[in-house]
């Protein structure tokens, strides 16, 4: 809160910005010290009203409107003096704040830009500068959204099919192990000693558990199908993360 009473009070000390209303603007900053911000709303629009050309008005009106979760309110009032010169670096700060929440990041990115253009030691600004820029390349489908869906995909189906071809492989070497235990049954046949053996080994042999081609496909891909779920966590915790790092800083 502390810094934001500052930052007002030095709008209303700039030559530049003393057209507003100074009456209304000063009853708008009270109410807004107490948490009013509803009634300092109603108070910044009587001085834009006299003079909508004002930044200070402007200004403070929509860090009234902000602190009542009006982003679209917020960026309008902002919006509507952008063009008047000498607009200070918090200016584009808090420009660059409302357009994040309406998700807005190419409006984001150029606020941001503009804020570490007149102040290139502001970290929050370039965090918010990083973020911005990330979420527009994956709303654009160029930052790892979309494209890593489809990869991830992509892998899934290439996991699929090469467990498809270790099943056909394994299938195919069952099949060369039964004939050839046929052919050995036939030549054991010939010695009635070493055939009791092998048919002892047989038997002991099917008392085993054995796991069919079948089973261990599905073992596999619920395995598969566990970690992609661990995946998408660890993504959506890194989104999170990033998230979080955008910091209100004037509002």
């Amino acid at each position: 809160m502390r810094k934001i009473l500052v930052i007002l009070l030095i709008l209303c000390s700039l030559p530049a910005f003393a057209q507003a209303d100074r009456h209304d603007v000063r009853a708008g900053n009270r109410k807004f010290r107490r948490g009013h911000f509803k009634e300092s709303e109603i108070d910044y629009r009587k001085a834009v009203l006299r003079d909508s050309t004002s930044v200070t008005a402007n200004y403070d009106l929509a860090s009234a409107l902000y602190r009542q979760e009006d982003w679209a309110g917020a960026a309008k009032a902002l919006e509507s003096v952008k063009e008047q010169p000498g607009l200070p670096a918090q200016y584009y700060y808090n420009a660059g704040d409302a357009a994040l929440q309406q998700q807005n990041y190419q409006a984001a990115v150029e606020a941001f830009r503009q804020a570490l253009l007149q102040d290139p030691g502001d970290l929050d600004a370039k965090e918010n500068y990083i973020y911005a820029k990330k979420m527009l390349q994956n709303q654009q489908g160029g930052g790892g959204g979309d494209n890593q869906q489809n990869q991830d995909q992509n892998q899934d189906q290439n996991q699929d099919q090469n467990q498809n071809n270790q099943d056909q492989q394994q299938n195919q070497d069952q099949n060369q192990n039964q004939d050839q235990n046929q052919n050995q049954d036939q030549d054991q046949d010939q010695q009635q000693d070493q055939n009791n053996q092998d048919k002892q080994q047989q038997q002991q042999q099917q008392q085993e558990p054995q796991i069919s081609p079948q089973q261990a496909q599905q073992m596999l891909r619920a395995i598969q199908a566990k970690e992609k779920e661990t995946q998408d966590k660890v993504n959506k915790e890194k989104a999170a993360l990033l998230k979080s790092r955008q910091k209100e800083k004037n509002w």
